[in-house]
């Protein structure tokens, strides 16, 4: 955590925050929220983290908002994690399994032997599932409606491609990366490499540039600094409760929580205990 605290931030003539974005939040969802929080009247974010991934999201106000394409434009790095045998639309969460294949006859030696060739300036084809445009309108709002569209690969540059942990199916990774980079197309052509076919599980941004995700702020500490409602001003609307993963389009997800859920509820059923309470959704 930054030893910066929010009270020391002038947000109106303009600051760099950095937030550790919760799973399921847009990165709109966030910026509308403090936005909202701080009452802060020029805001937006450097750089859009996917509904599935968490980590560092860097907020820009006032001034710096100025900023927004040099900072968007500097080098990221991620950690997550792969699962092989697997592969979905979305090539992650969002979507449910489309295809199954074998993976238990792949060697450490041999998945780890996949990686150089994803490394350096590569051509990549961004997920049908994005916020790239296709005839003005965004490829993900195709993508839901069963619409395809061909999108066309790009040149990325990803100077560190490393493993730190192979466990098949699972495999957990680094990387550092040019702006544009997509993880999870990153997964795709791996288990295409590997002949097994993976997809994203798991996605943390811990690096934009200088900029790490162990100097962000909670969202839970902005909410702490949300000032006093001035006297006669409108009272502030009831909030209401929303399903993320519905709103971001992530029925495959939440399916699986609700079967996670579930059999956590089974468990403690047959041991003769209670449950803990599922977390509540993001608000409004």
């Amino acid at each position: 955590m930054s030893t910066k605290t929010l009270a020391d931030f002038d947000f109106e003539t303009g600051e760099v925050l950095l937030l550790d974005k919760p799973l399921t939040w847009t990165s709109f969802d966030v910026v509308r929220k403090v936005k909202s929080a701080l009452r802060i009247g020029k805001i937006g974010h450097a750089g859009t983290l996917d509904p599935l991934a968490t980590g560092l999201l860097i907020l820009c106000t006032g001034k710096k908002t100025k900023e927004i394409d040099l900072i968007q434009a500097q080098e990221k790095e991620y950690t997550g994690t792969f699962r092989l045998g697997e592969t979905t639309p979305s090539f992650d969460l969002e979507t449910a399994v489309d295809l199954v294949r074998p993976y238990a006859h792949l060697t450490d030696e041999e998945v780890t032997a996949a990686t150089p060739q994803f490394t350096g300036l590569i051509q990549q084809t961004p997920p049908i599932f994005s916020a790239v445009k296709i005839d003005g309108k965004r490829a993900y709002e195709l993508a839901r409606t069963g619409q395809e569209a061909e999108i066309k690969p790009k040149t990325v540059d990803i100077k560190i491609f490393e493993l730190t942990r192979i466990a098949l199916p699972e495999v957990d990774f680094r990387v550092v990366c040019s702006k544009g980079t997509y993880i999870r197309s990153l997964a795709r052509d791996f288990g295409t490499a590997l002949g097994c076919g993976a997809h994203l599980t798991r996605l943390v941004r811990t690096r934009i540039g200088e900029y790490r995700v162990e100097d962000a702020f909670s969202l839970e500490a902005i909410e702490a600094l949300r000032p006093p409602r001035p006297e006669g001003d409108r009272p502030a609307r009831p909030e209401r409760p929303r399903t993320a993963p519905n709103r971001a389009g992530l029925q495959y997800f939440a399916a699986l929580q609700a079967d996670a859920l579930a059999a956590k509820e089974h468990q403690a059923h047959e041991a003769g205990e209670t449950p803990a309470a599922a977390p509540e959704n993001p608000p409004e």
